[in-house]
């Protein structure tokens, strides 16, 4: 437990050492990047919300609220593992 919490702090810590230098072209670019991230996470929850919808005979599993980006990347993982 102590190792993982040491660990967190060391990457935690060059994450944000590797942000103080950045220049605005460089912020734009991430936020480029984190955005299609997210998209792609959007277009396979859609497919999997599609799925557990026709797997429950129409209703949603999840209710009717939106899923968010969180839950999207629960869903991934839970998929990978």
């Amino acid at each position: 437990m102590l190792l993982r919490l040491a660990y967190l702090g060391v990457t935690s810590t060059f994450a944000m050492l590797r942000l103080l230098p950045m220049s605005d072209r460089d912020e734009d670019i991430e936020i480029l990047a984190l955005r299609q991230q997210l998209s792609v996470l959007e277009r396979q929850l859609s497919k999997r919300k599609k799925l557990l919808s026709f797997r429950s005979g129409g209703t949603s599993v999840r209710g009717s609220a939106g899923w968010t980006a969180v839950q999207a990347a629960e869903v991934v993982r839970a998929d990978a593992a």
